[in-house]
């Protein structure tokens, strides 16, 4: 039997290092360099954690590595402070500053040197691909912007209208989703209108509007409250130029020409019907405004 001698030993030195290893376990004495040290929080520079005063603990056993807290020692890390939260906080971030609520829409640009030759020109019901991208070009050909409230319906089938409109320069309002009579909705059909209008918009261009104009210039207290929530001023026109009703093309120049002032905007549609007149009409009273020393610009946000 002289052969399982040595098996017998180093299963004898086995059981022995697995009893130690329980037995450490228990006390909450783990050797991690060849040494022993008691599993707790440790001070800063090695230093005895809290209830590790001198002469307090286990001292090094005979033959062992270096006692806790000594160099080459090991303590076990306390994971508790893993589920404490973190002490840095976090910066708020700052609401968005909302419009004042409006009883009345803005209708002109306001007095001042700045505005003293400037119009802004307006295009309602769009984006329509057969004659907004013809009124882009013009105002490309003359290098000037202009404004179009867009209607979801037409915004969300024309998506690729609606990127070049903001590519552009042009600013891009919110006109609703179907170009309701806003009296006769309630005002959660209202506020869903105004709503997802907005929600295309800033889904298609990165930018949500800031203008808001209401179908027909009909506006009650619910148009100015849902505008307001949205971040968005009220905006109407001075000059209509009545190219819905399809009058011909010097009609409509003669209009817009005679209207022409000061912080004067003017109301063009390129959508919600036939629009070859509007889109002729543009063609020809814009240079002659340019001529007369007008400038045509986008409106600045009045103070909030």
């Amino acid at each position: 039997m002289k052969n399982d001698e040595p098996t017998v030993g180093r299963r004898v030195l086995l059981r022995t290092a697995v009893f130690l290893a329980l037995a450490g376990a228990a006390t909450g004495v783990i050797d991690f360099g060849g040494g022993t040290g008691t599993a707790g929080p440790e001070a800063p520079g090695g230093a005895p954690g809290p209830g590790q005063g001198p002469g307090t603990g286990p001292g090094p056993a005979a033959g062992s590595g270096p006692a806790a807290g000594a160099p080459g020692a090991r303590a076990l890390p306390d994971k508790a402070y893993r589920l404490q939260p973190m002490t840095a906080e976090v910066p708020a971030r700052p609401p968005a500053v909302k419009p004042a609520v409006r009883t009345r829409p803005l209708l002109a640009l306001p007095s001042g040197p700045s505005t003293a030759s400037a119009m802004v020109l307006t295009f309602d019901d769009g984006p329509d691909p057969r004659y907004t991208p013809a009124v882009l070009d013009t105002l490309a050909r003359y290098g000037v912007h202009a404004m179009f409230f867009v209607c979801g319906e037409m915004a969300t089938d024309n998506r690729d209208l609606l990127r070049r409109i903001a590519a552009e320069g042009h600013a891009i309002g919110n006109h609703t989703w179907t170009h309701p009579h806003i009296p006769k909705l309630s005002r959660p059909a209202l506020a869903s209108e105004i709503g997802r209008t907005s929600e295309v918009v800033q889904q298609t261009t990165g930018e949500a509007p800031l203008w808001f104009r209401a179908p027909y210039g009909e506006w009650n207290r619910a148009a100015f409250e849902i505008g307001a929530e949205l971040g968005m001023e009220p905006l109407a026109w001075t000059v209509d130029s009545l190219d819905w009703t399809e009058p011909g093309t010097a009609p409509i120049v003669s209009r817009i020409l005679k209207g022409a002032a000061p912080g004067v905007i003017v109301l063009s549609h390129d959508a919600g019907g036939d629009r070859t007149q509007s889109v002729r009409a543009l063609g020809s009273y814009l240079p002659q405004l340019l001529a007369r020393g007008y400038r045509m610009t986008l409106p600045a946000l009045p103070p909030r």
